[in-house]
């Protein structure tokens, strides 16, 4: 009998038994993992194909108020459908969770919802619930950054400039805010006279030392003189979309001649012969080549702080809000303007 059990006391045999249980016991963990994630998977799918198409007020309040997803998962939903641009669904969300609970995240949710309106479009409603939070709690940075930018897009800029003051007290830098509201406020003056404005807007230029593309786009499409006379040409890269499609007959040839850069840009567009070559791969190309070639610069600008792009020049970012923070970039792009000139001027 001894003999039959011999092996049931072999350290072996239970070493084997051990590592035979440890790996049922995986086995059967993993694949009732993976059972459990498909499952999740499908119910995740199920619930989820209710938000594609937008849900009805009342749909959303019993969706949100059965507790099916707790607060957090709303919110991150909303989140994405605003970074999608989805902002009717992100705002009905927000809406109705702030329709059935009433805790301490109140603020918090009101702000989002005043963002995803302001993104929108929708300012007038943007602005009511900024206010709203402001009664609460007036010392909130954020919140008023957010209604300075409410009123400057409803061209408000007398109520804008107010903001900055609560915002000065909370030692906030409003420097350039500041200088940048007033001049906007000259260029929408329809009292002020051109002159009046180019005085102004050049007091606000040389007191702030910045808004250098924005007052002097001003002043080369209503007076290049002044243009001219006041330009820092050590600023000459940063204007070099305006510099580059000024009119011929505005040119300062004594100015130009000075500077390297504008000798390069008006050598490159044909104007003058003031260069031999550029070390700006773009601008010696264009002095290379002949004069009749179909060829220009297209520019792009870029924020310094986000690092968006876009086409068209920006005095304040439409991403991160920044101000004065562009950057121009150029390359070379075929001039359609003069070929379409030249597909006129062959049929007559």
């Amino acid at each position: 009998m001894d003999m039959f059990f011999i092996g049931f006391r072999d350290p072996l045999f239970s070493i084997i038994v051990f590592f035979a249980i440890i790996f049922i016991v995986t086995f059967f963990s993993y694949w009732w993992g993976r059972y459990k994630q498909g499952q999740d998977s499908k119910h995740l799918d199920k619930f989820l194909q209710q938000f594609r198409a937008l849900p009805s007020k009342d749909e959303l309040k019993v969706l949100i108020s059965s507790g099916e997803l707790s607060q957090k998962s709303w919110l991150l939903l909303a989140n994405s459908y605003y970074k999608n641009g989805e902002y009717e669904k992100s705002i009905e969300i927000y809406n109705e969770i702030l329709n059935i609970e009433k805790n301490s995240d109140t603020k918090e949710i009101m702000f989002l919802l005043g963002k995803t309106y302001f993104k929108a479009g929708f300012l007038e409603r943007s602005k009511q619930i900024f206010l709203e939070i402001l009664k609460r709690e007036p010392r909130t940075p954020e919140v008023l950054h957010y209604l300075l930018l409410v009123y400057e897009y409803m061209r408000d800029y007398r109520s804008a400039l107010e903001v900055l003051e609560p915002l000065d007290e909370l030692k906030e830098d409003i420097a350039l805010d500041s200088a940048y509201l007033h001049a906007l406020e000259i260029l929408n003056n329809n009292q002020l006279g051109e002159e009046q404005k180019s005085k102004k807007l050049l007091a606000i230029h040389k007191d702030s030392g910045a808004l250098t593309y924005m007052v002097f786009e001003y002043l080369f499409r209503v007076n290049h003189e002044v243009a001219w006379h006041n330009l820092d040409t050590s600023k000459a890269k940063l204007l070099a979309e305006v510099l580059w499609k000024c009119d011929a007959k505005a040119l300062n040839l004594d100015i130009i001649s000075q500077n390297s850069f504008l000798r390069e840009l008006y050598t490159a567009r044909g104007d003058y012969e003031l260069a031999q070559q550029s070390e700006i791969f773009e601008f010696d190309m264009l002095i290379g080549v002949e004069k009749r070639v179909d060829a220009t610069l297209s520019f792009e600008y870029i924020c310094d702080k986000c690092k968006s792009s876009s086409p068209f020049a920006f005095h304040r970012c439409s991403y991160c809000h920044a101000i004065d923070s562009a950057h121009v970039e150029w390359s070379l792009s075929r001039d359609y303007s003069r070929s379409f000139s030249e597909e006129n001027n062959s049929f007559q």
